[in-house]
């Protein structure tokens, strides 16, 4: 079931209005588990292709009775095992060969379900769950229709308290809501459509047949990688607009996952702010866990600071190659552990030189600050090439770059990014001050329902255009 479909418009008119006839948890768990089954059931054909995701879930929640009830460490580490080798064989890596199930089943959410059963095992073990998790409950936590694809990554008591206390509506949150979602479709629906429009052709062009020269190769997978970075983020982005307005339409208060990314400085405070949920799952479920365990084995203080960048390679590698099954994305784990320590490198060596102050007085340089930001977009969205090619055409792509392609088209971007980012704050100051008059004139109701009409007829007008808005990009990973 397509998310900008009129049919799954639709349905999430019925589920909004069915959730919100009672407020009584047991019926709007009822409501919950009768979309979670519908809306998986849409991706298949044939019941015979939830059979393994029905198994998988059984074997997370037999373990977790397993880990909960014993609280022991080897029950944990051999459950931990087993699920993470369910997961890869499920999902068919391809270190595993003729190794698979041979038979087509349903692969989308396998990897969210997995977070959230990671999560489940390693809290009943600490003792941070309040209780037995009931089957219902586990279903629709790990199964949410609206987290299912693409996150975000909600931890298990939020989404708990959630369903045992729902938000009341009023009109202000309704409105909040709505407006919410309907930014998101934009984001999905025109921004995202535009801009992968764009990527097909310039990378149909890139990667092609026909041999371009250097000159016309570098330039053109700059802009390349600019357009998916821009359509990424606006079609995920755009997705987390759309399932946080509609989950606090039926009570649940699903987490941000974006915080305005493009405003960092550095390549770890944008994993910070973009996809935030699972930057956090895997600073408390791996990265800490291997920090301390570094630590304990390694106490000489100076130390330290290259522990931090060891565990963040480890993590970010892991990260990485979580995005998919194929060679590709081992390279960009690698791109994203390198990115992860070579930014921690630098800020302890920086440091070191020019002591805290100075280094935080320098960080706050505007010329530094701009480029800054520049370097880590051009660094994100050249590395971001690993999901959009499969390992031939990387191979290709760098012969045709040539030895000093790579460099130039990442200095190129960033210095470009750095004097767009500059313009676009200095435009935005300027017209900051008109946006508030407006807003003040009209007491903010014109204003906003002006908005929400110029953004419904900007969807209906792209939609014609291309027939299709693009599906969600994250629910491939």
């Amino acid at each position: 079931m397509a998310f900008t479909s009129p049919l799954f418009i639709a349905f999430l008119l019925l589920v909004v209005l069915a959730t919100n006839l009672s407020r009584a948890p047991a019926w709007r768990a009822a409501v919950l588990l009768a979309a979670n089954v519908v809306f998986i059931g849409s991706y298949v054909e044939h019941p015979v292709q939830l059979v393994p995701l029905a198994a998988f879930l059984a074997l997370g929640w037999g373990l977790l009775e397993a880990v909960r009830r014993t609280r022991s460490s080897a029950v944990l580490a051999a459950g931990l095992v087993l699920v993470l080798a369910t997961f890869v064989v499920l999902k068919r890596f391809s270190f595993l060969g003729d190794f698979v199930l041979p038979f087509p089943y349903l692969l989308i959410g396998l990897s969210y379900i997995l977070f959230r059963v990671l999560h489940l095992l390693v809290d009943a073990r600490q003792g941070e769950l309040a209780g037995p998790v009931p089957p219902l409950q586990f279903f629709n936590y790990t199964c949410n229709f609206l987290a299912f694809t693409a996150g975000p990554i909600q931890r298990y008591p939020d989404h708990a308290a959630a369903a045992a206390q729902p938000a009341a509506l009023d009109e202000q949150r309704v409105y909040a809501a709505f407006a919410r979602a309907i930014a998101g479709f934009v984001k999905v629906g025109v921004v995202s459509a535009v801009f992968n429009y764009l990527f097909e052709h310039l990378s149909t062009r890139l990667l092609g047949p026909a041999p371009l020269a250097w000159s016309v190769a570098v330039p053109l997978y700059v802009a390349a990688a600019v357009t998916y970075t821009v359509y990424l983020y606006a079609n995920f982005s755009g997705y987390m607009d759309i399932v946080i307005g509609v989950g606090q339409l039926i009570g649940q208060q699903l987490p941000e996952n974006f915080n305005r990314p493009f405003l960092a400085r550095n390549f770890l405070e944008f994993w910070s702010r973009w996809h935030m949920t699972l930057s956090d799952w895997f600073k408390t479920y791996l990265f800490n866990p291997l920090l301390k365990a570094l630590a304990t084995r390694v106490t000489a203080p100076q130390a330290g600071p290259y522990l931090g960048v060891a565990a963040f390679f480890v993590t970010f590698l892991v990260m990485g190659v979580w995005h998919g099954t194929t060679a590709v994305f081992v390279v960009y784990g690698l791109l994203m552990g390198a990115g992860a320590s070579v930014n921690k490198l630098w800020q302890v060596w920086l440091t070191r030189r020019l002591g805290k102050k100075a280094y935080k007085a320098w960080c706050e340089r505007t010329p530094v600050v701009y480029l800054s930001r520049g370097m880590t977009l051009a660094y994100f969205a050249l590395a971001l090439t690993c999901l959009w090619v499969e390992m031939p055409q990387l191979l290709a792509l760098l012969r045709q770059l040539g030895l000093l392609g790579g460099p130039a088209a990442y200095a190129g971007l960033a210095v470009a990014a750095g004097a767009v980012f500059w313009a676009w704050d200095t435009a935005m100051a300027w017209l900051s001050p008109l946006r508030a008059g407006v807003l003040s004139a009209s007491g903010g109701v014109v204003a906003r329902n002006l908005v929400l009409a110029v953004q419904v007829l900007l969807i209906v007008t792209v939609a014609s255009f291309f027939h299709k808005a693009p599906e969600f990009v994250y629910r491939a990973f």
